[in-house]
């Protein structure tokens, strides 16, 4: 798969292409680009997904605390994974959001070639967003394309959103945030050091620093499978200020316990796919006190992650 930010980075002759930001590439999101990349194989064309970062509402000042579900390096390789061809990841800017629907679609057509334009039964681009679906499907008779639409998806509570998963994220519903997104949600990071608390305990666990963009699940115990490389783990992840030891503390660190490693991480990228959350984030009156729940937390970790893999 193709990777490029600029529309200048890449010359088709057939394509089908979407426009979003697809944020978490959800299940919502997962039936326009299934049927993207089914129909342009199918027709000898390339599937592109021509996506945005930072967020247009962060640009724009309507979603200013945003945090993402995926980055664009994790959004590519969740499209890659889907069959998308092509990724044009825009910078949005003041410019991108000055320009008209007209004069961003003839620019999309000069460089891609678009024979089929597929989007959501909402959509819309441009200035003003007077690029709907009709505005569209006209201009696309004028240069090349037609338009394909797409209805909602939907879980039992409403419509699919990335909104929606963020919600779960920050109420630690780590499985409903996982339902939604047809995939556990992941968090990368570098591993750096912490102050050896763990280790002292005989269980030694791994800081984590994530992008300051990215969606943080709430604070408590989680059990997640980690990689390091191709190499998989079941671990037990803590989120929180882990209050036995530093109460007053303010921000909240990300560590994980490896089962069955041993081995230095330090400086190496892991990454960490929340499945359960075990429970909240607690202070205990002693270290065997928190002890004894730790190894509660990896004997039920263990159990939830071979159901898991079982199912």
């Amino acid at each position: 798969m193709l990777h490029v930010r600029s529309l200048e980075d890449v010359s088709l002759q057939n394509s089908w292409l979407t426009i979003g930001v697809f944020d978490g590439v959800h299940r919502g999101h997962q039936a326009i680009l299934k049927g993207l990349a089914a129909g342009a194989h199918a027709n000898g064309a390339s599937a592109v997904v021509l996506t945005f970062h930072p967020h247009p509402g962060v640009v724009l000042g309507k979603r200013a605390d945003l945090k993402y579900l995926s980055l664009p390096g994790e959004k590519a390789s969740l499209l890659a994974a889907l069959g998308v061809d092509v990724v044009v990841t825009l910078p949005f800017d003041t410019q991108v959001a000055a320009l008209s629907a007209e004069d961003f679609m003839r620019r999309i057509q000069t460089h891609l070639n678009v024979k089929k334009l597929l989007v959501g039964y909402d959509f819309a681009l441009g200035r003003g967003r007077k690029g709907d679906v009709n505005f569209l499907t006209g201009l696309g008779e004028e240069i090349g394309y037609t338009v394909q639409t797409f209805g909602p998806v939907t879980n039992g509570r409403g419509i699919l959103s990335s909104s929606h998963i963020r919600a779960y994220l920050a109420a630690g519903r780590v499985d409903e945030a996982k339902q939604a997104l047809g995939h556990p949600y992941a968090l990368h990071g570098l591993v750096i050091h912490g102050d050896g608390r763990g280790r002292k305990i005989n269980i030694p666990t791994a800081n984590i620093e994530v992008s300051t963009e990215k969606a943080i699940p709430a604070n408590g115990v989680y059990a997640c499978r980690a990689t390091i490389g191709n190499a998989e783990y079941a671990a037990v992840t803590n989120i929180g200020i882990r209050p036995t030891f530093t109460p007053d503390k303010e921000q909240a660190n990300i560590e994980t316990h490896l089962l069955d490693f041993q081995g230095n991480l330090y400086d190496q990228d892991l990454g960490l796919e929340f499945v359960f959350r075990l429970r909240n984030e607690q202070k205990f009156d002693s270290v065997d006190a928190l002890l004894a729940q730790i190894r509660v937390d990896i004997t039920r970790a263990k159990d939830l992650l071979n159901l898991a893999n079982v199912q």
